[in-house]
């Protein structure tokens, strides 16, 4: 069944669409399969099937319902791309506020149509919002500027949070992980749980976030700095979560504005995010990604892309989401793809299809992980263009020849050199703990400094 005639309108021009501000606009790559139609037919069966159409033409459609059809307005079969037009008005609203909804745009653009019959595959790479409608979207209530003020720095270019993850990520009773957290601490600013963390068995939440909270208190006292934990609320049930948040703002007391907390956004889904968006509206909220890349990698074909993904999330009202290693760590990605980061921390960025202008909601903090350590992050920096974000070092931290904190050190040092335009191995010969980082990770340093051990005078 040939819909093109009703789905598609090649003559609609993009510019006038957004002009127009009634439209959310969506790029795609999509490849029709083999013995169905052609690619503008497949695309208007795709703009049907993610709007309003059927397969068999049904007597319930008037000329209203033709009104708010997706229409196909630009394709272009060599490089299997479509751009689909979906009228702001098909999107779902709250009953109790009239907001707007991720899991509604997720519904129309990636719903039914990824399991079309006569599309071989198709992935979102990316969307434009118009003003009126991004601005029903919750956007963050807090961002990395409240992390700085709570760390005593400036919240204009407050500059890189050193951060890790405890490890083993699972396994660890209550006073052991709280004492690894305590001995990162010493040295460094920020610790997130990992994302399967919660409540096992050997490791009550209660307890665990008691020991924690205490291991905060210890530490700060004996750095005599401030020190940030992101604990995870991520559960299936919405009342778990809030159950989790209050228990953990209670006992962290005084130091409640030092947690985050950490959701699984991937996994648990919009409404998780939603929920720890308003019912801890003064907590960072920390988008963690765990699962994405079966839909986000780019050997897969449909879903949608991780730079889709990170717009989505500063939509829903994330503080900060992972981002990768952008190629410089054991994260699948690439340099280019600090695309990502600029999208979600600018309020005007470019996307690879559309620009799109934010209209002044709260910026998302890219947060890196994946791989990380020392010796990585000039290079990362340096492609970056900025160091305002938050690293999360695991093996970074705790691999570390000399432990956690002089694992933190080499971090900040390695940052510092960054900042000093310096060159690394002569930096680290007046920098111990970034020093030591390359006897740490002496694959990455061969690897990243050949000469090394020759300028530090360190024996093969």
């Amino acid at each position: 069944m040939d819909q093109s005639n009703r789905y598609a309108d090649l003559d609609l021009q993009e510019q006038a669409l957004m002009d127009a501000g009634q439209h959310v606009l969506v790029a795609y790559r999509m490849k029709p399969k083999a013995g169905y139609g052609g690619y503008l037919e497949t695309a208007a069966h795709f703009a049907a099937e993610s709007s309003t159409g059927t397969n068999v033409t049904v007597s319930t459609t008037d000329d209203f319902t033709k009104g708010v059809d997706a229409l196909v307005y630009e394709v272009d079969e060599a490089r299997e791309l479509m751009k689909i037009a979906y009228p702001v008005d098909l999107f779902d609203r709250n009953i109790i506020d009239g907001r707007a909804m991720l899991a509604s745009f997720l519904t129309l653009a990636i719903g039914n149509n990824q399991g079309m019959g006569d599309v071989e595959h198709a992935k979102m790479h990316d969307f434009w919002l118009p003003p009126a409608y991004l601005r029903l979207f919750d956007g963050p209530a807090t961002n990395i500027s409240d992390l700085w003020r709570v760390l005593g720095r400036p919240v204009k270019d407050g500059g890189f949070i050193v951060g890790t993850i405890i490890k083993p990520k699972l396994g660890l009773r209550p006073q052991p992980f709280a004492r690894a957290a305590y001995d990162f601490w010493l040295g460094g600013d920020f610790i997130k749980n990992d994302e399967p963390q919660g409540n096992q068995v050997f490791a009550p939440l209660k307890e665990t976030i008691t020991a924690v909270a205490d291991a905060m208190r210890r530490a700060q006292d004996d750095t005599g700095e401030a020190k940030l934990f992101s604990a995870n609320i991520t559960a299936d049930d919405y009342r778990e979560m809030i159950a989790r948040g209050e228990f953990i703002l209670e006992t962290f007391a005084e130091n409640a504005d030092h947690v985050a907390f950490l959701v699984d956004g991937y996994v648990a889904g919009p409404a998780a995010i939603t929920t720890a968006r308003r019912e801890f509206p003064h907590q960072y909220l920390h988008y963690h990604r765990a699962g994405h890349g079966a839909i986000t990698s780019p050997s897969a074909k449909r879903g949608y892309t991780a730079f889709v993904l990170a717009k989505m999330a500063r939509l829903q009202g994330a503080s900060g989401i992972h981002v990768g290693t952008m190629g410089y760590g054991k994260m699948e990605g690439e340099a280019d793809d600090r695309g990502i980061a600029y999208m979600i921390e600018q309020d005007s960025a470019d996307g690879p299809y559309f620009h799109q202008e934010w209209q002044g909601m709260q910026p998302t903090t890219p947060i890196v992980s994946g791989g990380m350590n020392a010796l990585r992050i000039p290079g990362f920096f340096e492609n970056l263009g900025h160091s305002n974000l938050i690293l999360t070092a695991g093996g970074g931290s705790y691999g570390h020849i000399d432990g956690p904190a002089a694992g933190a050190k080499s971090l900040r040092q390695a940052e510092a050199c960054w900042r000093a335009g310096a060159d690394p191995v002569e930096y680290a010969r007046d920098h111990h703990e970034f020093a030591r980082a390359f006897e740490s990770f002496s694959n990455d340093a061969d690897a990243i400094y050949p000469d090394w051990r020759k300028q530090l005078n360190v024996a093969a």
